[in-house]
């Protein structure tokens, strides 16, 4: 092994560790890993650049315009709507939400459909007094499965796509991963819907959770003549930063003031309530004129009005809130709510609201001002998983069955060899732009630039792999020790590790990491590459087994209120599962 070679394996495995403790954000972490491959020389500037123009990149960023087009116009919402409506059968309920939603995902981002999909879900499970866990897994595992059934439905196939194409090597076809995964998608829904259900918990929700333990970390103040601050702002008195506490609400007489800003005033006969470290309350009590409330108990349901409502907030995967102190985000300001508490690994976290660094997929509770719906239209910082008050306003219907018939007439052309993906995507994006299906506002909002950058920097990953032999390196070692067991032992552990690699990092690095590797391999053992990339390209989708390999598996963490090996219980058996499926179908149709 040269010193070449050390360096790279070196920075790729501090790469993923830093991931896997996420130590960064996911995005700056392999960027920052492109960078010193860059500064070091390993790559020129042209080389650690070219995934910014990789055409399948770019398609990624015109799939998140159309998908955002055909969510706008409310289509999906209807359809699970209806089909939810009336029906009583949990079970025969799931099975064809999960079958609807696997469909669609093929064709869309599967991280929007979790976000839209969750709250209608949840409101569902309310009215017939079932558990969300029981769904919203599901939910998730039938995006990720309906992911892998065509070039379009997740990121990581383009990606893939992407790679070949750099390689002068022809790309996957429209439905060619279909082919492969459409026996495991059926075997695994069918497993969900039967077998899985009956291993999905019967959670609380974070919601129920805070209300029954309210006690722990709601208390009242009632503001007496005496108080010395009287007619002074929050601030003034003292009251904005609290040891351990934190001001979210003022109620005074049959008037709610949330969230409670630093110029707030404060008035005779207010009634204060605190959220955090309510053992911290005896600091407060020392103050003249604030009288500890201990006669009444206080409940969620009292915070609320016409204009203040409850919302639970999962923190998103680009959120600008990330790393961050939650009294250092200017939350109330920026977002008019107050944060009732943050769970993290279906756990509260035990500490001061304001002192609270907010990490991906930490759930909030929050307490919402009239102006909060029209605030995070403007932000990615949340995926809102309860349903709001003021419901959506749907689009013209024209326009979303508009937008249907664009992405269809270009899945048949590009079916068919008549355009490139490429080409096709951007003549809807143009189509959809020149009928005001979406503005060019909004076509810029839906583009995740994070997850842009992410890829894009991915594939000078892959360049470094290849360019150093390193994956050369890996791949004679992989062949030399699985080699005496034949071909499909190969695929067997080239799929294997990738979907090890993708439940612990994120599955669009795990698919560039092992794709110099694998077409090493294919060259090693003199084989058509396509059936090793199929492997790879499967497997960094098929995430089940924890929360953090898939985006929508975090989403949904939270507010189903899952625990950790809730996931390993019925997220093992589905990975081996789609394993074997494919890794027969590989068998069938490529050898």
């Amino acid at each position: 092994m040269t010193i070449e070679i050390g360096f790279v394996l070196l920075v790729i495995i501090l790469m993923m560790l830093a991931l896997v403790f996420e130590v960064s954000r996911p995005e700056i972490i392999v960027f920052t890993a492109l960078s010193i491959f860059m500064l070091s020389g390993l790559l020129t500037v042209e080389e650690a650049i070219e995934g910014f123009s990789n055409e399948g990149m770019l398609t990624i960023a015109l799939l998140f315009i159309i998908a955002a087009a055909i969510q706008k116009c409310g289509l999906v919402d209807r359809v699970v709507t209806k089909l939810l409506a009336g029906n009583k059968s949990d079970q025969w309920a799931i099975a064809k939400i999960l079958t609807l939603v696997a469909g669609v995902s093929a064709f869309l981002n599967n991280t929007p459909i979790v976000v839209t999909l969750t709250p209608i879900l949840r409101k569902w499970c309310e009215e017939n007094n079932l558990s969300p866990s029981k769904f919203l897994l599901p939910l998730s595992y039938a995006t990720i499965l309906g992911g892998t059934l065509t070039l379009i439905g997740t990121s990581t196939t383009l990606v893939v796509h992407g790679m070949l194409l750099n390689l002068g090597i022809e790309g996957f076809s429209f439905f060619q991963t279909g082919v492969i995964s459409i026996p495991a998608v059926i075997l695994a829904l069918v497993f969900i819907v039967t077998i899985g259900y009956k291993i999905l918990p019967n959670h609380q929700v974070m919601t129920d959770t805070v209300r029954e333990q309210s006690r722990e970390y709601l208390s009242q103040m009632f503001v007496e003549d005496t108080f010395p601050y009287m007619n002074s702002s929050v601030e003034e008195a003292g009251l904005r930063s609290l040891k351990g506490l934190y001001l979210i609400e003022i109620i005074r007489d049959k008037e709610k003031l949330s969230p409670v800003k630093s110029t707030t005033i404060i008035k005779s006969g207010d009634r204060l309530i605190f959220t955090g470290l309510i053992s911290t309350i005896v600091e407060l009590e020392k103050m003249q004129g604030l009288r500890l409330e201990t006669g009444s108990e206080l409940t969620l349901n009292m915070l609320r009005n016409g204009n203040i409502q409850l919302v639970e907030a999962v923190v998103s995967h680009h959120s600008s809130l990330l790393y961050k102190r939650i009294k250092d985000s200017h939350f109330r300001s920026e977002f008019d709510a107050g944060v009732i508490a943050v769970h993290r690994h279906a756990e509260r976290v035990v500490n001061k609201i304001g002192d609270i660094t907010l990490k991906t997929g930490d759930t909030l509770l929050l307490l919402c001002g009239p102006d909060f719906e029209k605030k995070i239209k403007q932000s990615n910082d949340f995926y809102i998983t309860t349903p709001l008050h003021t419901p959506p306003i749907l689009e013209d219907q024209r326009k979303g069955w508009l937008s249907v018939i664009a992405l269809v007439t270009m899945i048949i052309l590009v079916t068919f060899h008549m355009i490139s993906m490429f080409k096709a995507m951007t003549l809807v994006v143009i189509l959809l732009l020149i009928i005001k299906v979406v503005t060019p506002e909004e076509a810029m909002k839906s583009v995740h630039f994070q997850v842009l950058l992410l890829i894009a920097s991915a594939f000078g990953i892959g360049t470094a792999l290849l360019k150093s032999g390193a994956a050369t390196f890996l791949a004679e070692g992989i062949v030399h020790i699985i080699q005496p067991y034949g071909i499909m032992a190969i695929i067997v552990s080239i799929y294997i590790l990738t979907n090890v690699l993708t439940e612990m990092i994120t599955n669009s690095a795990a698919a560039v990491i092992m794709f110099p590797i694998s077409i090493e391999i294919a060259s090693q053992m003199q084989i058509d590459p396509i059936a090793i990339v199929l492997a790879i390209t499967i497997a960094s989708s098929a995430s089940f087994s924890t929360p953090i390999g898939y985006q929508t598996n975090l989403i949904v963490y939270g507010p189903g209120g899952y625990k950790f090996k809730d996931y390993l219980k019925i997220g093992i058996p589905l990975n081996i599962i789609v394993m074997l499926s494919t890794i027969t179908m590989i068998k069938i149709i490529c050898f």
